[in-house]
């Protein structure tokens, strides 16, 4: 079995935990995902199975969420899993407040990740460090934030905003809350987040763990290049594409300015070609010649 799984994570599991219980159900020893969530988030995981964990790598790197900010508290985690560090009322908080301050969040920014996070600093994981009480400061990362559409507003002592993000890959959800409550002078941290984008997958396809438990005569899933549709493709016929196969490179003259290339002959989708001048070069043989 060779594919994509469009997982719907369930609250409280680990990525990890997801991919354990896939391999588990399906019998499989290559499963791997793509977009790691935090155990409190829910919503779209994308899982290779098979051969195409090696697609990984090639998926499109657009993300979307629905998240709650709840203001008034800061956290250890910047979400509510984390100890409370402070608390501010802020009662008077209004709509209108936040609005003004959200532009400033788009485009490309600076952003601090959590200090509760899987990013590496010298070779450790932030998050072993905290609990460590070693304190690090996490180098600051260059994100794309390409929208911030607010959903609902609930005013109040601690208010909570309800917000969809989409944004690019490396965007923490948790970093966005952290600073929007610190650029009102209130504090903020992530009360719930669903992701409804990931990787080419989204929500409304996705399945959880109990359908799929409930298929698993019937599953069958989705083609290795179906979340590879954003790339380019090219068709070679027999020849050309047995020694693209065989680790060749195959001279094309195509107009495409594109990076990498998905590759077909005869229908067949055989792997990820890149190009440059003017050269079909394999990056990574999907099907290789029998």
């Amino acid at each position: 079995m060779q594919g994509f799984l469009n997982l719907n994570k369930p609250f409280g599991w680990t990525s990890h935990d997801c991919v354990a219980k896939v391999r588990k159900l399906l019998r499989l020893k290559r499963v791997g995902h793509a977009g790691t969530l935090d155990p409190a988030a829910t919503g779209v995981l994308p899982i290779a199975l098979g051969k195409a964990t090696r697609l990984l790598q090639y998926l499109p790197g657009d993300k979307a969420y629905n998240a709650t900010i709840r203001f008034g508290i800061q956290t250890t985690t910047d979400d509510l899993q984390g100890e409370v560090i402070a608390s501010c009322a802020c009662p008077e908080l209004k709509l209108e407040d936040i609005k003004d301050l959200l532009p400033q969040f788009l485009g490309k920014v600076n952003q601090i990740p959590p200090s509760y996070s899987a990013i590496q600093v010298d070779g450790k994981r932030l998050y072993d460090l905290a609990r460590q009480g070693i304190a690090v400061e996490a180098p600051v990362r260059t994100v794309e934030i390409f929208s911030i559409e607010v959903l609902d507003w609930r005013p109040g002592e601690f208010a909570e905003l309800d917000v969809a993000i989409a944004c690019g890959a490396g965007t923490y959800i948790r970093s966005i809350a952290r600073d929007l409550g610190a650029a009102l002078d209130v504090g903020g941290t992530l009360a719930a987040l669903q992701r409804t984008v990931s990787s080419g997958f989204n929500l409304a396809n996705s399945i959880s763990i109990e359908a799929l438990e409930a298929q698993l005569q019937t599953f069958q899933p989705m083609s290795p290049d179906a979340p590879l549709q954003y790339l380019s493709s090219i068709s070679l016929l027999e020849e050309d594409a047995k020694k693209w196969r065989q680790g060749q490179r195959i001279a094309q003259q195509i107009n495409e300015s594109s990076q990498y290339l998905r590759v077909y002959t005869d229908g067949l989708f055989i792997g990820i070609s890149e190009f440059k001048d003017d050269l079909l070069v394999p990056a990574m043989v999907f099907e290789p010649v029998n």
